[in-house]
């Protein structure tokens, strides 16, 4: 049987960890080093952090935070934020990153996904797709930490980042990001069905029903979450164990 995944997110802004609502009115959440050593040693299977400002000084300073993260975290992490060519790519990994998450740059210019997969390999690429439901029924995709919306949409551009060599896709939806009412398990079954590589859904976690429920309805690989974790709402530990006794097979 398949081992769901737990993997807290970090969004990092000059250095803290930082958690909005609908990708806006963000709070600090604490040291990301120090945060990523702890979901370590309390059960986290992966991690994820984002680099949400991305500017040119900042890449510098978040690859010196890479760094730092590869030397005091032993799970695997994921990186992104800024990634617009295969020498950002080469330098995170460098760095100690195990991946590479692209978003906005790879709706922009779809070859970036071809041109990681191809020099190192699907495995380490990561596909963020952040999507709304619109009034239509459309999921729309938006770019630059959701403030420009495209004319992409969620199913049809995650097909074709699939077929471009990304190994996993990480699928936000912004309508249920920091409410904690669960997961676009709608959507995340759909994609499901539609794909055949891992889907790391992420926007909604609010109690340990929702991460159940994402893995049974929505049928995620892995599940993301934030805010639920950073603030001490759900320790990590408890809801591997929660999950293993509902019957999901979890890494305890």
């Amino acid at each position: 049987m398949l081992t769901r995944r737990i993997i807290p997110c970090l969004d990092v802004k000059d250095g803290k960890t930082v958690k909005g609502v609908q990708f806006v009115n963000f709070r600090d959440a604490g040291d990301p080093v120090e945060l990523g050593r702890q979901y370590s040693e309390l059960g986290a299977d992966e991690l994820v952090y984002l680099d949400i400002t991305a500017s040119h000084e900042g890449r510098k300073t978040f690859t010196s935070l890479v760094e730092r993260i590869a030397a005091e975290v032993n799970i695997p992490f994921t990186v992104g934020g800024g990634i617009h060519e295969l020498g950002d790519v080469e330098r995170l990994l460098a760095a100690g990153a195990d991946k590479v998450s692209v978003n906005s740059s790879a709706v922009r210019r779809p070859e970036l996904i071809t041109e990681i997969a191809t020099r190192f390999g699907s495995q380490e690429c990561v596909c963020a797709i952040d999507a709304r439901r619109e009034e239509d029924g459309t999921w729309r995709c938006y770019l630059n930490g959701g403030r420009v919306p495209t004319e992409r949409t969620l199913f049809e551009w995650a097909r074709e980042a699939q077929e471009r060599g990304a190994g996993e896709i990480l699928f936000t939806s912004m309508n249920h990001d920091g409410e904690k009412t669960g997961f676009a398990n709608e959507a995340l079954a759909r994609l499901h069905d539609l794909l055949s590589i891992p889907i790391i859904a992420s926007g909604g976690a609010g109690k340990k029903e929702h991460f159940r429920d994402v893995f049974t309805e929505g049928k995620a690989d892995a599940a993301l979450a934030a805010s639920v974790f950073h603030f001490g709402e759900i320790p990590i530990n408890e809801l591997k164990q929660y999950l293993k006794d509902e019957g999901i097979h979890v890494r305890v």
